[in-house]
């Protein structure tokens, strides 16, 4: 295993492919102790790296950090603390930064972020940052060579941006602001990935782009997750699952077999590697690496 504390870009110059996954916070203090007890089992699925969604203002957000911190003490696994604009002001975020590096954390996702949930119509004033290529800059200038930064892409374009070509020139500020690879939003339409991969290297971004995959197990909730977050769900998904939403062990089967066959494709035609939404469950990401394993 790769020895703690290391920057995920000295990882991405090491290994061809890697394994990856992403965490949130729990809400409760079980769902926290809760999450510490699965932790030792993803650790068993000895992954590269592991991000922890971040919590604007406060409480989640500490526990961001926390959790993170515990994935590199207690499991030597190198970790990624998320990090967004959205309700911080540039000098909490130079504070939150200063304690992510007394942590010993050196990997920071830099995200713009969406208004909170009880605050929809939440605008940044003169004192926060607007834009996540904002952030990247920062960190890097405030704290140079202190973190390896990574930046969000989407495959499908950004929800809010008018068409692809410029979500693409807006990735562009954010890597030459300072980010160093990309993390994208979930997909299941592997030419997506790979028309978005074109684009980049078209623009001179030669930097990692790994693919951000969701293994189905909630056919229903995972329409509006994608509902949501502007993803769209392609028919042949539709046809595969609909019939059968309300079976959940055939669902997390059929589950299991998309997934397995969506990650070979993606890893035999040069993605650098998988990261994965698990949505904190060990089952089924565990049946899926175990049958991808030899492609990684």
């Amino acid at each position: 295993m790769l020895t703690v504390m290391k920057k995920v870009t000295d990882i991405f110059s090491q290994k061809k492919r890697t394994f990856s996954l992403e965490l949130f916070p729990p809400r409760t203090p079980e769902g926290y102790e809760k999450l510490l007890k699965t932790l030792e089992l993803f650790a068993r699925l000895d992954p590269d790296f592991i991000s922890c969604t971040y919590g604007a203002g406060g409480g989640s957000r500490e526990k961001t950090l926390d959790i993170v911190e515990h994935i590199q003490k207690a499991h030597h696994i190198p970790a990624i603390a998320h990090l967004t604009c959205v309700l911080n002001t540039k000098d909490q975020i130079r504070n939150i930064l200063s304690d992510i590096k007394i942590r010993g954390i050196q990997n920071v996702l830099a995200l713009r972020g969406d208004p909170p949930a009880d605050d929809p119509s939440w605008q940044p004033a003169e004192d926060h940052f607007h834009y996540a290529y904002e952030l990247c800059d920062f960190i890097k200038t405030s704290f140079p060579d202190a973190f390896a930064i990574g930046v969000a892409g989407f495959p499908e374009g950004h929800i809010s941006c008018p068409n692809k070509e410029q979500d693409v020139l807006y990735l562009k500020m954010k890597i030459d602001a300072g980010g160093q690879f990309i993390m994208t939003q979930l997909f299941f339409d592997n030419h997506d990935y790979f028309d978005y991969v074109k684009r980049l290297r078209a623009l001179k971004i030669n930097c990692p782009v790994l693919p951000g995959i969701l293994p189905i197990t909630d056919y229903h909730g995972m329409i509006n997750f994608c509902k949501r977050c502007g993803t769209k769900v392609p028919d042949p998904i539709h046809r595969l699952f609909s019939s059968t939403a309300d079976d959940k062990d055939t669902t997390v089967k059929k589950g299991i077999d998309l997934c397995i066959k969506q990650c070979r494709d993606l890893l035999n035609n040069g993605a650098p590697g998988i990261h994965f939404y698990p949505l904190n469950k060990i089952h089924p990401l565990d049946a899926i690496i175990a049958n991808i394993k030899d492609a990684l």
